[in-house]
């Protein structure tokens, strides 16, 4: 049996752009909504609400939620745009998320519903529809 066809360049570079966009701003938006609630349940805590769902617990929710938003979307919609080999790619969007959210996670944690910066979203979009253009020779047959 003959391996599919590949997609050219192009075409897998603006799949993979919007793809990237897409996955930058479900996982930020799970990152902002979880770290609102982690900003609630703080402020609860403060004002003497019975123990329950901590500001710390929330906070590593947020996180590990936006860690694993992050990899599904890109994979899922590369899958569903008809792509095949994108392991190289999810593993650079999400080191690069990983990063952008290091780096900027003082400027939301700080002020709820602030965006981080633009320059590390537009970063983490463009290495990432970049990297989609990595892919392994398959075997010759």
């Amino acid at each position: 049996m003959a391996p599919p066809p590949r997609t050219a360049t192009a075409p897998r570079l603006l799949k993979a752009l919007i793809v990237s966009l897409i996955a930058v701003a479900a996982a930020h938006l799970v990152l902002s909504d979880t770290l609102r609630l982690s900003f609630s349940s703080q402020a609860a805590s403060t004002l003497g609400a019975a123990p329950g769902y901590s500001a710390d617990q929330a906070f590593t929710n947020a996180l590990i939620n936006t860690f694993l938003a992050m990899p599904f979307v890109l994979w899922a919609g590369m899958r569903i745009s008809g792509e095949r080999r994108v392991g190289p790619m999810v593993l650079v969007g999400t080191v690069a998320w990983v990063v952008a959210l290091g780096n900027g996670i003082d400027l939301i944690d700080d002020a709820p519903g602030t965006l981080l910066p633009l320059r590390s979203l537009v970063l983490v979009v463009g290495l990432t529809a970049l990297a989609s253009l990595v892919r392994r020779r398959s075997p010759a047959s």
